[in-house]
């Protein structure tokens, strides 16, 4: 037993070569959310990956979520959670909860984490990178208009400080704060903010981590994973209702990163153990995968 397990180690190690051969010195874009950010071993095993990504030669940017922290803090402050289209309505009062749950204590958390496990990490503020504008209003499900108040969408996206943590072997951790001309603070959507900076890098790769296991046909039935999608497919699967909700934002900005030239998007189940690793290193990956 202990031959066949030194030997399928040795056999995993020579199936990744040819990967980190691949990757290295390429720039790798990561959002991370949902509720694997809840966990504080999942979220542990996955800052470990990054770790390693960047211990290999790759350089992972790392972009996280925080929307069930968010709303745990909101419902303390007695403010009701309302979702239109995946997107959080935002008051005045929630943005300066959602700044304070992002960018003052999850951020620096996995900054410290990354550089507990051996990693060089430094956290950055949206703020500091997204120039946003207001976000239109948005058709709820009755086709009624919904203001989204403090909402925003990415206009420009300023990369100094994220080209600077790269070249200096660096791994920037941002936060999805945006503000426009006037210093006004904006709501982003995570997967929104990812796609965005994806694009401006021209990264190899875009990863989403959440809580689902990739793009299914049924998300009742585990084996109906699709595993590779073009942007045609996905634009086919949103027109049938299968891509809905929360998803929609997460597709929509894979296939904005990929039309201005980010090779590949994956989205993979972030409670899987090392599925960042699984879906980088190995031939059959884990996820789904969105391609040109």
């Amino acid at each position: 037993m202990a031959s066949i397990s030194h030997l399928a180690r040795t056999e995993s190690l020579i199936e990744a070569l040819p990967f980190m051969q691949k990757y290295r010195g390429q720039l790798f874009v990561i959002k991370y959310g949902g509720s694997a950010m809840e966990d504080e071993h999942m979220v542990e095993r996955l800052l470990r990956d990054v770790v390693f990504l960047e211990a290999v030669g790759i350089n992972p940017v790392l972009i996280h979520g925080g929307g069930k922290a968010i709303t745990t803090r909101m419902r303390e402050a007695g403010i009701k959670a309302q979702f239109v289209n995946g997107l959080r309505v935002t008051c005045e009062r929630s943005i300066e909860i959602v700044e304070e749950v992002l960018s003052r204590e999850i951020n620096p958390k996995i900054v410290e984490t990354l550089n507990e496990f051996g990693g060089r990490a430094v956290g950055i503020h949206g703020k500091e990178v997204f120039q946003a504008a207001k976000l239109p209003a948005q058709r709820d499900e009755k086709g009624e208009e919904v203001d989204l108040r403090f909402v925003g969408e990415v206009v420009s996206v300023a990369l100094e400080q994220i080209q600077k943590a790269v070249e200096a072997e660096t791994v920037p951790v941002i936060s999805p704060i945006g503000r426009d001309a006037s210093g006004k603070l904006f709501n982003i959507n995570a997967d929104t903010a990812a796609g965005a900076i994806a694009a401006a890098l021209g990264a190899a790769k875009m990863i989403y981590l959440s809580d689902v296991p990739g793009i299914m046909r049924n998300p009742k039935e585990d084996d109906s994973l699709i595993s590779t999608l073009s942007i045609e497919e996905v634009k086919g699967l949103i027109e049938e209702g299968i891509v809905a909700g929360g998803m929609i934002p997460k597709v929509a900005s894979a296939m904005s990163a990929i039309e201005k030239g980010v090779k590949k998007v994956h989205f993979i189940d972030g409670r899987i153990q090392h599925s960042l690793l699984l879906e980088v290193f190995t031939h059959t990956g884990i996820g789904t995968e969105i391609v040109a």
